[in-house]
């Protein structure tokens, strides 16, 4: 989540209704995110989110689009993921070859919100189509069907990535990034990620408290015996087996230690860890 800034108008609200009728993800804002992306939206610019995994990016996007009463379209980037099955191909049905639109070309004909999580794990291509649609163009060239949609009112271009995972063969490029206004985000401070965890888990803040704290200490492990520290997410996980009940050593070891590690000597030091914050 975001450094801490002014505070949002969306701060601590959870599951307002949307302009469709439906409920709001739970999203506790720490600065002005929320602005930016209401004011990017409505001037059609894109949006690149950066942060660690696990941070809020997602539930960002999904609380933006509910707020924004956008149908949104979500893509999990992987390296397989070609500009094809963004666009959309021709497909057998029926006895019949017919087109199928991708997840972005239904997105730019509705004018919904797509957003690509992790973008820089899909394959070159997918940046070249991007590109029109980030600028004054708006426009996505579909070379099958020889078609140049322009984006409907309402079309929004979101893309995420964690910059600490960037190495020379998985990053985007310069021409790339300056496409797009970008949203830092980070881990939220520990009274807010206390909040959150409570709403999410329904766990008392007392004991949310202590699993924050030992969060903020498996974190300050990364680069050394971990390669990432533990996530908001993997602490709402924690929180909510010991709200139903799972002794607390067990619930965190189950949710917080073995996601972060195979070693056993890693596990180890990280139990130990967990004593000595819980005694």
């Amino acid at each position: 989540m975001p450094s801490p800034r002014l505070r949002s108008k969306c701060d601590g609200r959870k599951c307002i209704p949307g302009k469709r009728g439906g409920r709001r993800p739970f999203y506790l804002s720490q600065g002005d995110e929320c602005d930016v992306f209401e004011a990017a939206y409505a001037n059609g610019l894109p949006v690149l989110l950066k942060g660690p995994t696990g941070c809020g990016k997602t539930r960002f996007v999904a609380h933006m689009a509910a707020r924004l009463g956008r149908k949104l379209y979500t893509v999990a980037c992987h390296d397989d993921l070609a500009a094809a099955d963004l666009i959309g191909r021709y497909l057998l049905k029926g006895g019949e070859t017919v087109w199928v639109d991708g997840p972005l070309t239904r997105a730019v004909r509705e004018g919904a919100i797509c957003y690509l999580d992790e973008v820089v794990e899909a394959r070159k291509d997918v940046t070249v189509v991007l590109h029109p649609l980030t600028d004054d163009r708006r426009t996505l060239p579909i070379d099958r069907t020889s078609e140049e949609l322009a984006a409907a009112p309402g079309f929004m271009l979101v893309a995420s990535y964690n910059p600490g995972y960037q190495n020379i063969l998985k990053t985007l490029k310069p021409s790339t990034r300056q496409r797009f206004i970008s949203l830092e985000f980070d881990f939220p401070a520990p009274k807010l990620e206390t909040e959150v965890v409570a709403e999410e888990s329904g766990l008392d803040r007392e004991r949310v408290a202590a699993l924050v704290r030992l969060a903020g200490k498996l974190r300050a492990l990364k680069g050394q015996d971990l390669e990432e520290g533990v996530s908001t997410r993997l602490v709402v996980y924690a929180a909510t087996l010991i709200a139903q009940g799972m002794p607390v050593e067990r619930a965190i070891r189950a949710a917080m230690i073995e996601p972060l590690t195979d070693d056993e000597d890693v596990k180890r030091g990280l139990l130990d860890l967990v004593t000595a914050v819980f005694g």
